[in-house]
């Protein structure tokens, strides 16, 4: 397979924990081909999706682990797979990309996760379509809707609806301290929408990375430990990762959703979990693979390029 990873800059990489890395290492194992571009590297030429790509060779190195050859300007449909692995910001720019890759798809191309997919599933906002699994949840740009939601629980998390590795999460206690000035810098002044939720104080034993990958559950999750006081476990945030198998409500979580986002043509899903509540869907570029590989012996990123291989969307 000739398999192309749009990504950002590959002088980025972490590789020791890096997602996208171990998908290549596993499909350069089995004697695919692997590409690379960014969203600038992206155009609508007479009417056809191209890209100047570069293809990937691995050098086995740690520190320069990658070689890249000389860019040439590629059809999309020319690859049997297209990875969208691009992390967020979800601005427009990352909107216009899935709007590129979409008539790319109409071409021939072959697109994981589905473009369509990715814009319909905003990684806050689509918990509220699995409402029966989540904390009590408000979304709004209203301050007294906020505050009234402050009256009833006390105890609250808010975020903004487009952030990432745990960026612009907060918690206000009973006392409501800073709760206006938190509501005015996350809303821009009553001008951006935001989500409120009921603070999960099982956080302290993790935020739990649970993979979907086409259809199927990974029989172990990420638990993303909150260190030194903060409320948040994200890796990026200074959480501690540690794997450990599902719990029976892991499951019943994962179970339900599985089939339902695999048919709207989401390869790769990362669910967050805490305590017994689903929090976050996330279908941009989910996380976690070599974690839970390295501390468990299950091989995710062969589970994902056997999906790959399969066709499986």
């Amino acid at each position: 397979m000739k398999i192309a990873f749009l990504t950002d800059p590959l002088s980025h990489f972490k590789i020791y924990k890096d997602t996208t890395f171990a998908m290549m290492r596993e499909a350069v194992k089995r004697g695919h081909s692997i590409y690379a571009f960014g969203p600038e590297h992206m155009a609508l030429e007479s009417g056809v999706v191209v890209a100047q790509i570069s293809q990937v060779i691995l050098t086995g190195d740690s520190q320069d682990w990658y070689r890249l050859e000389a860019a040439s300007s590629l059809r999309l449909s020319d690859f049997d797979a297209v990875l969208q692995r691009k992390d967020p910001p979800f601005d427009m720019e990352y909107i216009y990309a899935t709007y590129l890759l979409e008539l790319a798809e109409q071409q021939g191309a072959r697109v994981y996760n589905k473009p369509a997919a990715i814009r319909n599933h905003n990684e806050k906002l689509s918990i509220a379509q699995f409402s029966q699994f989540t904390t009590p949840t408000l979304v709004t740009r209203d301050e007294q809707r906020i505050r009234a939601f402050h009256g009833q629980h006390q105890d609250i998390i808010l975020k903004p609806l487009d952030g990432m590795g745990g960026a612009g999460i907060f918690r206000i206690r009973e006392d409501g301290m800073n709760l206006g000035s938190v509501i005015e810098t996350l809303t821009l002044n009553g001008s951006r929408t935001i989500m409120v939720q009921r603070y999960i104080p099982e956080i302290v034993d993790g935020d739990k990375r649970i993979l979907l990958i086409a259809g199927k559950v990974v029989p172990f999750a990420l638990a993303r430990i909150p260190q030194n006081g903060e409320v948040r476990g994200n890796l990026a945030a200074g959480g501690v990762g540690v794997a450990q198998e599902l719990s029976t409500r892991d499951l019943e979580i994962a179970q339900t959703l599985a089939p339902i986002l695999h048919q709207r043509g989401l390869l790769l899903v990362g669910l967050d979990v805490i305590g017994n509540c689903l929090t976050e869907v996330n279908v941009t570029s989910p996380t976690c693979f070599q974690e839970i590989s390295q501390q468990t012996g299950f091989d995710v990123a062969a589970m994902f390029i056997d999906a790959l291989e399969a066709g499986s969307v």
